[in-house]
């Protein structure tokens, strides 16, 4: 059998070409881009087994990203595993907001894959940061990523609980705490509450703890002119904005995501 014919038996057994040909891609190591060419050539068998046992995978639920061990953000690819959460389009714009100000070193709380903390990095070559996770096995995932793009040594991973083993100041505190309700959990979709850690989508309570640890704790850790920037769930704008002003952070600003929701928000200048 040649990779055309496969592709097209893997169409008609998932339904999504665009899918089947990444999962080709990855079978057969290379880029999803460069497919094309390997379109007539015939299928090793071993090659041909991992291509079915992925298109079963992805069947059975489990995202594309973890059957293939990566994701693309801001343009690069992370390695991402079960450990930590897939990281979204929509994260991005923590690191678009980030960009529009000056900075040289970021906190980031959750850090999961790293790929918010080290994008920031990569964009700006000058600067430091530390990425917190309360998940040994996901600061091992960030710690490969942070290798993989040769930054280890301009960022630290460390096991922390929010702001608990967390020394220093930064200029720019950036987070994607879990946020979803515990009593909205069940509605989300299969592929990522069976797949994705429990512990980076919901707090277990009314998804706003986080942020009340944040705000509050920032303020020991924040240059004066630094900016805290966070991402939040549909509908909770309302809620983290009054979380921030209680905690004293008399300016926040909400940042819209492309679907033209409120999405992140940027805080400064406690009083």
């Amino acid at each position: 059998m040649i990779v055309s014919e496969a592709l097209r038996l893997g169409v008609q057994s998932l339904g999504h070409a665009r899918e089947v040909r990444l999962l080709m891609a990855a079978a057969l190591k290379i880029e999803a881009g460069r497919l094309i060419l390997h379109e007539d050539v015939a299928l090793d068998e071993a090659i041909g087994a991992m291509f079915w046992a992925y298109i079963q995978r992805r069947l059975d639920g489990a995202p594309i990203s973890q059957i293939i061990g990566r994701r693309q953000f801001w343009g690069r690819d992370f390695k991402v595993t079960q450990d930590v959460l897939d990281p979204r389009p929509e994260t991005e714009g923590i690191v678009a907001e980030a960009l529009t100000g000056s900075f040289s070193n970021v906190l980031d709380l959750g850090t999961g894959s790293g790929a918010i903390l080290i994008s920031l990095l990569m964009e700006r070559p000058s600067a430091n940061g530390v990425g917190v996770d309360a998940s040994e096995v996901a600061l091992e995932v960030a710690r490969c990523n942070s290798q993989a793009f040769d930054i280890e040594q301009r960022c630290s991973f460390k096991h922390s609980d929010w702001f608990h083993e967390v020394s220093g100041f930064f200029d720019l505190i950036v987070s994607n705490p879990p946020y979803i309700p515990a009593k909205e959990l069940d509605a989300l979709d299969a592929g990522v509450t069976s797949f994705e850690p429990h512990m980076a989508l919901t707090d277990g309570g009314d998804g706003l703890s986080a942020y009340r640890a944040i705000f509050a704790g920032a303020a020991t850790h924040l240059t004066p002119v630094g900016r805290i920037i966070v991402e939040f769930g549909a509908g909770q704008g309302p809620d983290v904005a009054a979380i921030a002003l209680a905690s004293g952070w008399k300016d926040s600003e909400f940042r819209k995501d492309l679907d033209g929701r409120d999405r992140i928000l940027v805080a400064q200048n406690r009083h």
